[in-house]
């Protein structure tokens, strides 16, 4: 029974809002730095006595650091409920909380230091302080939420960008063997019609990969049943002259990757070194799993020399497979091509399991 590709939407792509994931350990660093620095200039744009300098600082530092880690802790809590209310909604709930973090503080931070004539900067006077906490908490709540949005479409955008490249990457990618493989199939139809089924099926799953969206990802068991579908292809229309040997480890057949990734090279091996030699040829797939990466070797004999070879074309196929990978493991992926004793070796390279 064929598997049924799944389809999965990178995270950046789904609809879970412009508030992003306040829990990580990365937005706590990054809500202490900014509002560290948001302390510094308001230090030191007010008139104060430089042997009062860094006790201004800490006081402003402790007060401002609670209100943003107070706000960050709230949001971390409340961003699933807000980000399904919608992004103008959100914003608004999310900007309403931070004021409401600045308020109940400003007015805890009022009681304990009414005491001194300068706590925080401020004259001793209540709606003064409050006044003038709130104004700069919306102001520049307001602005770091405006931002949130931009950079909310901006990777919209560049992720529905990545996909139609992705898209038009694999739609450059058909098998060059389709009127040999239905020759094949049609000679079959009348002495091996149940032969001739199977390759139907195997052709049809080839293309329905390759039609598919670029949104759709395979795994490596997907992978490896379309290489085996297209090989029993091949080897029907080539008979005797291919030798295909299969050597492969415990694979994780879930690890995710390109679709039509390992189909392609298969088919470069078998058009570039099997067809033009006269006696055929013989192609060997590896497969190991080593220190959480995918390793897969496909090698093949090259003809003789003086033998008629096929142009060797322009590599787009192993570009578009360079690029494919590039889009999925960012960089954590290698596509080498290298000649080991004579013979062709492409080696392919992925993590798993891999968090984007």
């Amino acid at each position: 029974m064929r598997k049924k590709q799944k389809k999965i939407i990178p995270k950046s792509a789904q609809g879970t809002g412009f508030l992003p994931d306040f829990c990580t350990l990365r937005s706590m660093l990054i809500t202490i730095v900014s509002a560290e620095l948001l302390t510094m200039v308001l230090t030191l744009s007010t008139d104060i006595a430089s042997n009062e300098l860094l006790h201004e600082l800490s006081l402003r530092s402790l007060f401002v650091q609670w209100i943003a880690l107070a706000s960050t802790a709230l949001l971390c809590i409340f961003r699933p409920w807000l980000n399904r209310q919608g992004n103008i909604k959100a914003g608004i709930l999310a900007w309403l909380i931070i004021q409401c973090i600045t308020l109940i503080i400003s007015e805890a931070a009022f009681q304990l230091l009414n005491d001194t004539d300068r706590s925080l900067g401020v004259i001793n006077n209540h709606s003064d302080f409050l006044f003038r906490s709130l104004g700069i908490s919306i102001i520049v709540s307001a602005l770091g939420l405006h931002y949130l949005h931009i950079q909310f479409l901006w990777r919209q955008q560049a992720v529905a960008e990545s996909q139609a490249r992705l898209q038009a990457l694999q739609s450059r990618i058909r098998p060059h063997f389709l009127f040999n493989s239905m020759n094949t199939i049609a000679s079959l139809t009348r002495t091996h019609p149940e032969i001739a089924e199977e390759a139907i099926q195997d052709l049809a799953d080839l293309f329905r990969a390759s039609l598919s969206s670029a949104e759709t990802q395979s795994t490596l068991g997907d992978e490896l049943e379309l290489a085996r579908g297209y090989l029993r292809i091949e080897k029907q229309r080539l008979g005797e002259r291919i030798q295909i040997e299969w050597d492969l480890d415990e694979l994780p057949e879930n690890a995710s990757m390109p679709q039509l990734v390992l189909q392609p090279l298969l088919e470069n091996a078998v058009y570039h070194g099997i067809e033009p030699s006269p006696e055929g040829g013989k192609i060997q797939i590896t497969g190991r799993y080593r220190r959480n990466r995918v390793n897969l070797g496909i090698r093949n004999s090259q003809p003789p020399e003086g033998s008629t070879r096929h142009n060797s074309g322009n590599h787009m196929a192993l570009e578009n497979i360079r690029q494919r990978l590039e889009g999925l493991f960012s960089g954590e992926a290698h596509l080498t091509m290298s000649e080991i004793e004579g013979d062709y070796q492409v080696r392919l390279v992925f993590p798993h399991p891999w968090k984007p």
